[in-house]
């Protein structure tokens, strides 16, 4: 028996001060049985950083072809790749290819430190690739937002600093 996936509902209000961009988005994300709420928010979070109106969520977290969002011209072309996780220096190189600019929002605390060590130079390599890393702490406070009920959260970005907030805990957000 195939196991299905959990829906979400979230009401989303992006206020990014750094692009002048303010939008209440109203989104149905669908996790995948091996997907974790951990991941599920930092796809969240990765969304609202780089909404804009014609932001994608990708196939999902069984597709080595698609990224976790894109964000396409109006003839297809990719302008922006966005995986969240660690994904294989492979993929990342051929998404390079393939997109004007590649992002990875990397995860997992000790894991994540890990797989940096093992792929920084071969990605270093690779001039439109930008790889962000959200330490352990932050990213189990985001899963602990998580919430199977239609969930309301506030993203706040200024001068380059992040804030995610449901009402109840505010998680303020540091790459490396």
């Amino acid at each position: 028996m195939a196991l299905n996936a959990k829906i979400f509902k979230f009401a989303l209000n992006i206020a990014d001060l750094d692009r002048h961009y303010y939008a209440d988005h109203a989104l149905t994300v669908a996790r995948h049985p091996s997907e974790t709420n951990e991941r599920m928010m930092v796809r969240l979070l990765a969304f609202a950083l780089h909404a804009s109106e014609t932001l994608e969520f990708g196939r999902g977290i069984s597709t080595d072809d698609e990224p976790t969002l894109w964000d396409k011209d109006l003839t297809g072309q990719i302008k922006l790749w966005i995986d969240v996780g660690l994904p294989d220096e492979r993929i990342i190189r051929r998404a390079c290819g393939r997109a004007q600019k590649v992002i990875v929002y990397g995860y997992g605390g000790r894991g994540a430190d890990m797989w940096w060590n093992a792929n920084e130079k071969a990605l270093a390599r690779n001039e439109n690739l930008i790889v962000k890393l959200i330490s352990y702490d932050i990213s189990k406070a985001l899963a602990a937002m998580a919430d199977r009920s239609a969930t309301t959260l506030q993203c706040t970005i200024q001068d380059g600093s992040v804030w995610m907030d449901d009402g109840k805990e505010r998680v303020e957000i540091a790459f490396v």
